[in-house]
């Protein structure tokens, strides 16, 4: 008997036509965390979940997802001093050279706020010897960002020597 499969996926692999880089899996499943806090919410038979309620939450997910895509993940790594403080990103995807910085909306953290942490962030991160890319991930269940695309477009970094992303989600 033939497979009707592609003779790639026959094999167990995938074309290299599907592959995606590293920055757009992370951009993809930033896109797509808030479908997944909404399935996780519902639960066959009413069983209890893991429920999306503040950024320790958002980072044990978005951890969990990382995994299915990373092999070496390392969370809370230490960043060079900036501004007198010394911080730890969020994640780092260690072959990759990838900071996935992840922030959620609340009262008291709104547009400005995550944009002045936002700039500061670039700056640390930019003098960290294994991040060549920055990916901010601001998770905004409630909609408290007005212009989710303005503050996309204000701190977005194209191309060399030092690319970022910020994706606002759901939008």
């Amino acid at each position: 008997m033939t497979s009707s499969l592609p003779e790639d996926l026959a094999a167990g692999h995938l074309s290299e036509a599907t592959e995606k880089t590293p920055l757009l899996l992370i951009e993809q499943i930033c896109s797509r965390f808030h479908s997944v806090v909404r399935q996780l919410r519902s639960r066959h038979a009413g069983r209890t979940t893991l429920d999306v309620q503040d950024e320790y939450d958002v980072q044990d997910l978005m951890h969990a997802l990382l995994c299915l895509h990373f092999d070496d993940i390392r969370p809370e790594e230490y960043t060079p001093s900036y501004a007198g403080k010394a911080s730890r990103m969020d994640f780092l995807p260690k072959q990759e050279r990838i900071v996935l910085e992840v922030k959620m909306t609340r009262l008291g953290l709104g547009a400005a706020e995550l944009s002045t942490q936002s700039i500061e962030d670039i700056e640390r991160y930019k003098a960290h010897q294994d991040c060549h890319a920055l990916v901010c991930f601001v998770y905004d269940p409630a909609g408290l960002i007005p212009n989710p695309r303005g503050i996309e477009t204000d701190l977005r970094r194209d191309g060399d020597p030092f690319p970022v992303l910020v994706l606002v989600r759901p939008s």
